[in-house]
């Protein structure tokens, strides 16, 4: 990391002519069973072996890796291969129907549900908007799941954080920076949310909109909630992010798993710090729902929208919207993009 910096916040730089094209666009569970301690990246590998035969896998608070199994033969496999099994009710098809079910019959705007492998359930977080008829309806629909879902209500409503984030502009919007990404030529650029992007207009280093970094090149919003932008001012050659007064050089990207301790930063609410709580969940936003997104304790505003979210030195999303109000709020859930999937769609990497 270089320890002279720029004020102004990192940008990344176009080498090369034309425009980048996507390339693709309850019951109570027993304790769990001491084992060895494998690290997330085995307990997702193994997790995806054991297919259906888990319900899903997470950290817990003492940071070992829980591998939720259906079965007494599951569990002692599990071990074999120096993991920690814990026998839960249902089974990951159960949890799926139970998903399906909100799918069909409370997709309102205002909801959002997610996979809580720890308690073996579906959370159905409604926002303070969920009231009378559609109350109801996403009741009934809870209802219909045998005890499969439970509602989580949390104050205010659920919504993309616009107008933030780490100083980029463009003719409506202030965004936050995501991540500094490149392609193997060393060609740069940065990603931020898609909904803040609104087609291919040029972004700016300030509010006054005379630094000119860019044109947009492409967003995918909703379904997704992502998008891509260049610079046309030089490169930069390194991929940090702000932490605070300081910064935090990003060296690669990964997933997120749930358990996990991870950072979020972003002009309007700083640098805020929290856990992941689930991985593909759906937020069913007033302009349309997205898919596969990361969800964690961390408080947001309006204004720290497309900011990253990190690890370590390791990029792992970029932030889309909230529910539960803004910061401090220890009720708050933070809905955040993957951002591997981004990078794969522009054939892109974190440095």
């Amino acid at each position: 990391m270089k320890s002279t910096l720029p004020s102004l916040r990192r940008v990344g730089a176009v080498a090369v002519a034309g425009t980048l094209v996507a390339s693709g666009l309850l019951g109570a569970p027993t304790q769990a069973t001491p084992s060895a301690s494998a690290s997330p990246e085995a307990a997702t590998s193994l997790a995806e072996r054991l297919g259906d035969r888990t319900a899903g896998v997470y950290a817990d608070h003492n940071g070992t890796m829980i591998i939720t199994v259906t079965d007494e033969t599951t569990a002692r496999q599990v071990r074999t291969e120096g993991a920690t099994p814990k026998l839960v009710t249902r089974s990951a098809a159960q949890l799926r129907a139970a998903t399906a079910e909100l799918e069909q019959s409370a997709k309102v705007p205002g909801t959002a549900w997610w996979t809580d492998p720890a308690t073996n359930q579906v959370v159905l977080s409604i926002d303070s908007t969920i009231t009378g008829d559609k109350l109801t309806q996403v009741q009934k629909a809870a209802a219909r799941t045998n005890g499969a879902v439970r509602i989580e209500a949390r104050a205010g409503a659920l919504s993309t954080d616009v107008i933030g984030g780490e100083g980029i502009w463009n003719h409506r919007y202030r965004c936050s920076l995501g991540f500094n990404v490149k392609t193997s030529p060393n060609s740069y650029y940065f990603l931020t949310a898609g909904h803040c992007i609104t087609g291919t207009e040029s972004w700016y280093g300030n509010s006054s909109r005379t630094e000119l970094i860019g044109p947009a090149l492409h967003k995918s919003f909703p379904g997704d909630d992502y998008g891509i932008v260049y610079s046309q001012n030089g490169k930069q050659d390194y991929g940090h992010v702000k932490v605070g007064n300081s910064w935090r050089d990003i060296t690669a990207s990964g997933d997120a798993y749930v358990g996990q301790d991870v950072t979020r930063t972003g002009s309007t609410t700083g640098t805020q710090s929290g856990t992941v709580v689930a991985i593909n969940a759906t937020a069913n936003y007033a302009v349309g729902p997205v898919y596969g997104l990361v969800v964690t304790t961390i408080c947001s505003a309006g204004g720290d929208s497309g900011g990253p979210i990190f690890a370590g030195n390791t990029a792992l999303a970029i932030h889309s919207g909230s529910q539960g109000g803004g910061c401090p709020n220890d009720n708050a859930r933070g809905f955040h993009q993957p951002v591997g999937e981004a990078l794969a769609a522009y054939g892109v990497y974190a440095y």
